[in-house]
């Protein structure tokens, strides 16, 4: 059971991100009820599909990978469509989550002891500190991701206690500015629900037990769905939607929620949340990124094994964070083009490989049968269209 725990809470660490700043921004011009509408499909959609993984994972060894999962069950096409979803989708995020870690410690550094750093500076020092605690394993995310996580919902029940009596109930039922918003909200929001890259590490973690890993995919899905909820809620329901869509901007939204409820610290809240968010998100995320790694690179499990697998995680989004930061928000974009491939269109084609090809008596099955595949890979598909139509 403590293990059920902290793995939802990594699952959930990894899924809440400071990208849920960006969900009422998103989501602004489409209204809180159509926001509500893509919200639950893409939560049923990303958790129906982290249960299809689960289901591959019975017929694989458990400190199996993604990229061992696809090599098993598809092939060498399948082996290199993994890997280069994977390393496009987690090196992007890494990226960003580095970038935005380093300039929040560097903003915070000053204000606590009015350190001037250089930029360059926070990005190296959020990469080493964070970057530690995934090398030393599994175990140790788990411990401090628990605590981060507790006061990442802190500050956010904080920021929602806040905006909730400036909530209207105008705000809340206006309708899409225009019906073609809705198709650029629609990667936002999914990519809101991603944390299949570290399905891996969490049945490493936990081990083939199919009722407890059930529990955490479940359980870490549905609490990022419940905090969404609450957010877009306070969010949408406190400042008018013509507003919203004029102020587009992170740091312009944070100005905008801050005259809204006239306090000071409401800021201060957000910005703190912002900063757990990223250290959370960055935990999850490059956990999964150094066990792929690792299994790809077969590095040992020594502590020279273990180095050499952080410097080829850590390296690479370190230095593109640092070098071409401008290059990056423009492939961030289509980030979620990854992510369909690896959380949506890799577990619907190995689960129907492995149901074609391995006996299914007495081992679990999801439920929807073919018919279930097929809606989930249509929902892939709009993803994608969408991505590219935004």
């Amino acid at each position: 059971m403590n293990k059920v725990l902290g793995s939802s809470l990594i699952i959930a660490g990894t899924t809440i991100g400071a990208g849920m700043l960006a969900l009422p921004l998103a989501s602004a011009g489409i209204g809180f009820g159509a926001s509500m509408a893509l919200m639950g499909v893409m939560w049923a959609l990303m958790t129906y599909t982290a249960l299809l993984m689960l289901e591959v994972h019975q017929y694989a060894d458990a400190d199996a990978t993604l990229h061992s999962l696809a090599k098993q069950f598809l092939g060498d096409k399948g082996k290199w469509l993994a890997s280069f979803a994977m390393l496009f989708l987690f090196y992007s995020l890494c990226a960003a989550y580095i970038a935005g870690g380093g300039s929040q410690l560097n903003e915070k550094l000053a204000q606590w002891s009015s350190i001037q750093l250089p930029p360059a500076a926070g990005a190296v020092l959020f990469t080493l500190v964070f970057g530690l605690v995934v090398t030393l394993g599994t175990s140790k995310v788990d411990l401090i991701n628990r605590g981060l996580f507790t006061l990442k919902v802190v500050f956010l029940i904080l920021a929602l206690t806040l905006l909730t009596p400036h909530v209207s109930s105008i705000n809340l039922v206006e309708m899409p500015v225009e019906k073609g918003l809705m198709v650029a909200a629609l990667p936002v929001i999914f990519t809101s629900f991603g944390f299949h890259g570290s399905i891996p590490s969490i049945v490493r973690y936990v081990g083939i037990d199919l009722p407890s890993l059930r529990k955490v995919m479940i359980i870490g899905s549905t609490l990022p769905l419940a905090l969404y909820i609450f957010w877009q809620v306070a969010s949408l329901g406190s400042v008018a939607q013509s507003i919203l869509l004029q102020n587009g901007e992170l740091s312009q939204f944070v100005k905008v929620i801050q005259a809204v409820v006239q306090q000071d610290y409401i800021a201060s809240s957000i910005s703190l949340f912002a900063d757990l968010a990223l250290a959370t998100s960055f935990l999850g995320v490059s956990l999964g990124l150094f066990d792929f790694i690792s299994d790809s690179f077969k590095r040992q499990d020594t502590v020279g094994g273990r180095l050499q697998t952080a410097a080829i995680t850590y390296l690479p989004p370190l230095v593109f964070a640092l070098f071409y930061p401008q290059g990056f928000i423009t492939a961030l974009g289509y980030a979620a083009i990854a992510l369909v491939i690896l959380a949506v269109v890799l577990p619907v084609l190995m689960v129907r490989k492995a149901r074609q090809t391995v006996s299914t008596d007495n081992h679990y099955q999801v439920i929807g049968g073919n018919l279930g595949l097929s809606l989930a890979m249509v929902g892939g598909i709009a993803v994608v269209v969408a991505q590219f139509m935004a």
